[in-house]
């Protein structure tokens, strides 16, 4: 575990947030040789100083141009519209009610991705972008897209992303994680804070290293080179220029860097990565058991010639694919499709890249008296389930979508005319014109930022002219808004409510139609 005497604790590296929340991420060298390397031959090994900085330089040269960055809006905060109620009697309730009463905006976090197809596929983590409502990703030239979700895989925190560019774009090579060596190393390149276009340096401090929290495929790369909130979703690189792990995790005492970061094997992404572009989500293999694994001491007392099998030590549905095929509590499992089992996760491992419905040959173990039988069976696999089976598979990949073509209401914008009773609710009385009820976070709208750099619209509004134009019914807005073109300008008067007692401002909206 992360907790310890210093409050280390694990976290991933949720993109960073408005609201400072987090949720929170060298070569490709054979294994190590027989025999240790001798005094002299490290000596001669060693890069210089000048070399290895040189060498930190043209990886990033290579890699830079395919890190993107991520913005995302979330969904609006539950709450009370501004005006519709009156304030509590309880004074414990009057501060919630009256932060209630201030514009919802919806949250806004970044974070990392980088693209490894052309045609502008992106990889990234799912908590990044999990909750969004609006995806934009802004590449290294400073264009910036909306981006879609093709798929996620909640079991390793991984997301494709996809912008249309309509053009080529620069991409990664998604190197061979497995031949990755401790003491290896390694860059990191993402958005900490929001700080595009940066780049830690560090070695790898373990692999194939497991966490709390972690799901059974989330074997991480451990790694040293500094990863904060914003890092999520970007990449891991080794010297040759390769992404051999997508940063997601850290172990922090602080909520940031602790020197402790974690990368997800660029196979294991490779891996997801295929599957979700053929089928739109990942699919592995199930047998419907639990496991534990064989220890010195259980082959000891069952007298089994060695180490190494999966224990079954529950069967979670007489319907499952174990069941079916015969399995049962305290059966060993020793060999899959011919390969040996080393341990429960061993198992888990081969089952899980095993398509579902396809049938395995599997060797066990059963007690039998004062014996040990050695048994075959064939298991056709079942599909293992979603971790949130609660949710089905169409609300689970419902995640953001490219906004603007849900859009119901001009410019993405929740209209109603002014009564003498919405006009005493928002104290504007005496004024004309169509208050915002609520803003789309999926439309471009909600982007739009005043000359100050704060939102240019917030609820309880009041638009009193579109293109010089005066409205004060909706029929009057949507007629003018529906003219407009793509590319085309737009300037509203618009005056700004705070609801709080102290007049109203008028401010001028400019926009272009996108």
């Amino acid at each position: 575990m992360f907790e310890n005497n210093h409050q280390l604790v694990l976290r991933r590296v949720k993109s960073f947030s408005i609201a400072a929340i987090f949720a929170c991420s060298i070569c490709a060298a054979p294994g190590f040789a027989q025999t240790a390397p001798t005094t002299e031959a490290l000596k001669n090994s060693v890069t210089s100083p000048e070399r290895l900085s040189a060498s930190f330089a043209e990886v990033a040269k290579i890699v830079e141009p395919a890190v993107v960055n991520i913005d995302t809006k979330g969904k609006i905060p539950e709450g009370a519209a501004r005006g519709e109620t009156a304030p509590p009697q309880d004074a414990d309730d009057i501060l919630d009610f009256f932060r209630r009463q201030m514009p919802r905006r919806p949250s806004a976090s970044v974070g990392s991705g980088f693209i490894v197809d052309k045609a502008g596929y992106i990889l990234t983590n799912a908590h990044v972008v999990e909750d969004a409502s609006r995806i934009t990703v802004r590449l290294d030239s400073g264009e910036e897209y909306i981006a879609k979700v093709v798929g996620t895989d909640e079991e390793t925190d991984v997301a494709v992303l996809k912008i249309e560019a309509g053009k080529d774009l620069p991409t990664v090579k998604l190197g061979d994680s497995e031949v990755t060596r401790v003491g290896d190393w390694v860059l990191a390149i993402g958005s900490p804070f929001g700080l595009a276009r940066t780049v830690t340096a560090g070695i790898i401090s373990q692999t194939k290293r497991e966490t709390p929290q972690a799901s059974a495929f989330q074997k991480f790369i451990q790694t040293d080179a500094a990863i904060n909130r914003g890092n999520s979703g970007g990449p891991l690189v080794n010297m040759n220029g390769e992404v051999i792990g997508i940063n997601s995790q850290i172990a922090t005492s602080t909520g940031d860097y602790n020197g402790i970061g974690f990368a997800l094997p660029a196979n294991e992404a490779s891996y997801v990565y295929r599957q979700i572009l053929q089928t739109g989500k990942v699919q592995r293999g199930y047998l419907g058991v639990l496991l534990d694994t064989v220890k010195a001491e259980y082959a000891k007392v069952y007298n089994l010639p060695q180490t190494g099998g999966a224990i079954v030590t529950e069967m979670r549905d007489p319907q499952s694919a174990a069941a079916r095929a015969g399995l049962q509590v305290g059966d060993v499992l020793v060999e899959f499709n011919g390969q040996k089992i080393s341990s429960a996760q061993d198992l888990i491992g081969k089952v899980a890249s095993t398509k579902p419905d396809e049938s395995v040959n599997v060797v066990y173990l059963r007690e039998n008296g004062a014996n040990i039988d050695r048994k075959t069976t064939v298991i056709k696999l079942g599909e293992r389930p979603s971790r949130n089976a609660s949710a089905s598979s169409d609300e689970r990949r419902k995640l953001p979508v490219d906004g603007a073509k849900a859009e119901l209401n001009p410019f993405g914008l929740t209209l109603t005319e002014l009564t003498p009773q919405v006009a005493a609710s928002y104290k504007l009385q005496g004024q004309k014109g169509l208050l915002v009820k609520e803003i789309n976070p999926a439309s471009f709208i909600a982007d739009v930022k005043a000359s100050n750099g704060l939102d240019a619209l917030d609820e309880g509004d009041l638009i009193q002219r579109i293109n010089r134009v005066s409205v004060t019914d909706l029929k009057t807005f949507n007629d003018v808004a529906g003219k407009l073109k793509v590319g085309d300008a737009v300037v509203m008067h618009v005056l700004s409510s705070n609801g709080a007692g102290r007049g109203a401002q008028l401010k001028i909206v400019q926009f272009t139609v996108q």
